[in-house]
């Protein structure tokens, strides 16, 4: 499967009628966070369908992807890659220990073109999450030392102050892979961090994991909103506490 066969599929997928909706959505008109965003009106069954029949495109296919307007051409390129990260995980060979490591730079070196909340939260965490959870569980298959550097999570820490903010959405919803293992110490200290950013879907994204924190260990969350609450955005508080008791929301939010 080629590039241009690629593309050739998703024009003739495209629906008019679910791209305006979709034009409307993301915010894409002048001075929103999509501006300039070109939609097709593919659902997101249907691209990861397609995608799943593209996958040997190589990383220069890939990056004519990202670079693209459309915005479809973005979310299959990442899904392509989460898909190609996902088969070479499966394996525990040194070489496949490399190919995730490719992976990795790869997306690394295109964040600019993963700007938009939906491309961020399809691909950040089953790529840079997963990567960065079994390099700390397991260094133990590391072949040379540029992987062995690679095994920490600082990476994390410089996207959170990015003045991106699809970087700093990248940092927070990366951990969601870590959450999913029990494990909460990097998603509580980078929703500290964004405690005070500026940005609506920054709010949103902290929140969200917040509450997926909770649905696994309410108590960890309550320790940190009896210390952070009264700080805490609206909207970022709101998300974390859906899951509670109705009277236990009323008395959080009342507190903001």
């Amino acid at each position: 499967m080629s590039l241009i066969t690629l593309q050739k599929t998703l024009k003739q997928s495209a629906n008019r009628q679910k791209a305006k909706f979709l034009q409307r959505y993301f915010k894409t008109g002048k001075g929103e966070y999509g501006e300039g965003d070109i939609f097709l009106g593919i659902t997101v069954p249907e691209l990861r369908k397609i995608a799943a029949r593209f996958t040997d495109l190589p990383f220069s296919d890939l990056a004519k992807l990202l670079k693209s307007k459309v915005h479809e051409h973005r979310f299959i390129a990442l899904e392509i890659l989460v898909m190609k990260f996902e088969k070479s995980r499966a394996k525990s060979s040194a070489r496949d220990l490399s190919k995730q490591k490719a992976i990795i730079d790869f997306y690394l070196n295109h964040t600019a073109g993963i700007n938009n909340w939906d491309l961020v939260d399809t691909s950040s965490w089953p790529i840079l999450g997963a990567w960065l959870f079994d390099q700390k569980r397991d260094n133990s298959h590391a072949g040379n030392k540029s992987l062995r550097n690679a095994k920490n999570r600082a990476i994390l820490y410089k996207l959170v102050r990015s003045k991106n903010i699809w970087e700093r959405r990248m940092a927070i919803v990366s951990t969601y892979f870590f959450i999913t293992k029990n494990e909460f110490g990097d998603t509580l200290k980078i929703a500290t961090i964004l405690l005070n950013d500026a940005h609506d879907l920054i709010h949103k994204a902290v929140g969200w994991m917040l509450r997926e924190v909770s649905k696994r260990d309410k108590a960890i969350l309550k320790k940190f909103l009896k210390t952070h609450a009264a700080a805490m955005p609206r909207t970022m508080l709101r998300y974390a506490i859906e899951k509670f008791p109705p009277a236990a929301r009323k008395r959080y939010l009342s507190a903001v």
